[in-house]
């Protein structure tokens, strides 16, 4: 009597389809994004061309031209408002949109979250490790190691349009859990690593409005109606003051933005969209004040810091073979998908999954490439690093704009060809043969 070989577990796989109402919202962002990666771009070349054109006296005066009320230590320079302030609501959204994802997203899974968030980190210590490598003899340059290790996912889609990539809604979450993990870490490097002169008295005050905050959202439908469109402006100004006595407390004053974004409540009913459900207050303020970074915050800062007086081919040469710049490039062009592809691979490894029969590991490169781009954030971080308007935050801005651009270039090469695969896989995501309303590929998990 022969004997019946039991079936082989099924392997598991990275970068399946999730579900369709994810797909739909992570599309409805990157939309936005692309817009704001557009205008990103375009206040970057604006800044560029004004402070090496004869009138590069007058973009420097505007950027540090200061106002503000000095006893609250708020005279600040336009460029500083612009850092402090306008990326504070850049920060809000990365704080909601990670609390979004982990509480009524397809990553509230373990097996779904595991990867990009892991990966996120591996692309975030590797380009760390080899700025450091490059500026090890140079003890003072060192205060950089976290500049290449953000992805701007602005500037990222904003290719993706200008490329004509049909990068499937699987690897474009990818691409945006990942941007968000990575800021999330930059911001917590921010907070521990670049605080000087910390005054514990403003800190501890801002705890009572940012509690205070965080019990008004969470008892908003109580306080201001089942759907409160005017919820916002109630819990604005709390949350200003939050961000007034932060930014008084010498962290800088970003951290803010997380930790309100954090304080939103987010409820799975809400997300999945109930009849009676009605908008969470996550998605009101998402409605709200996405366009707003995307459209206005985020391409103010990039003007006023993108802006560096470069002095010519042979300004230009020194600034790139600077330890500083080196070690930007080489951290955001190498290091970023040498640790996106290199933790990605090792997951796979052990867990003995399979990547998803749509994609090869070229496309995963091409995703790890694009996350390269390290442009808002990594100027930030350039700044408080060395001071805007230093040598060495001039030679990073250099790099920065040089790796972001060269990252751009070989993610494109990349994507570029595969774009027919894209194409189908973007055809086969529209077929909807029973005609409900979602897609057949959504349905289909056998």
């Amino acid at each position: 009597m022969s004997k019946t070989t039991p079936p082989s577990p099924q392997r598991s796989t990275i970068f399946g389809r999730g579900s369709y109402a994810e797909s739909l919202r992570i599309g409805e962002i990157l939309r936005k994004e692309t817009v704001g990666g557009a205008l990103l771009v375009a206040a970057a070349v604006i800044a560029l061309i004004w402070a090496n054109s004869p009138a590069s006296d007058s973009y420097f005066a505007l950027r540090d031209l200061k106002v503000g009320y000095e006893p609250w230590h708020l005279e600040l320079s336009l460029g500083a408002w612009a850092a402090d302030g306008l990326l504070a609501i850049f920060f809000f959204l990365v704080g909601l949109e990670l609390k979004r994802e982990f509480v009524a997203g397809d990553l509230r899974q373990l097996n779904k979250s595991i990867v990009p968030v892991a990966a996120a980190a591996g692309g975030v210590i590797v380009p760390a490790l080899i700025y450091v490598v490059i500026n090890l003899a140079s003890p003072e340059t060192l205060r950089g190691w976290a500049i290449p290790t953000a992805t701007d996912i602005a500037f990222a889609v904003a290719v993706l349009a200008i490329i004509g990539s049909h990068l499937p809604s699987a690897l474009r979450i990818f691409l945006l859990t990942l941007a968000v993990v990575d800021d999330l870490i930059a911001i917590t490097i921010i907070a521990f690593f670049y605080t000087s002169d910390l005054q514990v008295t403003p800190l501890l005050l801002a705890l009572v409005p940012l509690a205070l905050y965080a019990f008004l959202a969470h008892k908003f439908r109580y306080f201001f109606g089942l759907k409160a469109p005017a919820a916002w402006l109630i819990l604005l100004p709390i949350g200003v003051v939050t961000w007034a006595l932060v930014h008084a407390s010498g962290i800088h004053a970003t951290v803010a933005g997380v930790l309100l974004g954090f304080a939103v409540p987010v409820l799975r009913s809400q997300a999945a969209g109930g009849p009676d459900a009605g908008p969470g207050l996550a998605e009101i303020f998402e409605h709200r004040f996405r366009p707003i970074s995307a459209g206005i915050a985020v391409p103010i800062f990039a003007f006023f810091s993108a802006g560096v007086a470069v002095g010519g081919w042979e300004g230009l040469g020194s600034a790139l073979v600077d330890p500083v710049a080196l070690g930007i490039i080489a951290g955001l062009v190498l290091g970023k998908p040498i640790g996106i592809m290199g933790t990605t691979w090792l997951l796979t490894k052990m867990s003995r999954a399979e990547l998803d029969k749509s994609f090869k590991w070229i496309d995963v490169f091409g995703v790890a490439l694009l996350a390269g781009i390290g442009f808002t954030v990594s100027l930030l971080v350039a700044e408080l690093s060395f001071g805007q308007g230093s040598l060495h935050d001039d030679h990073a801005k250099v790099g920065i704009l040089a790796a972001s651009l060269l990252a751009a270039l070989l993610a494109t090469l990349v994507l570029r060809t595969r774009n027919r695969h894209y194409r189908a896989e973007e055809e086969a995501e529209r077929v909807d043969a029973d005609q409900d309303g979602i897609p057949d590929v959504y349905q289909d998990r056998t």
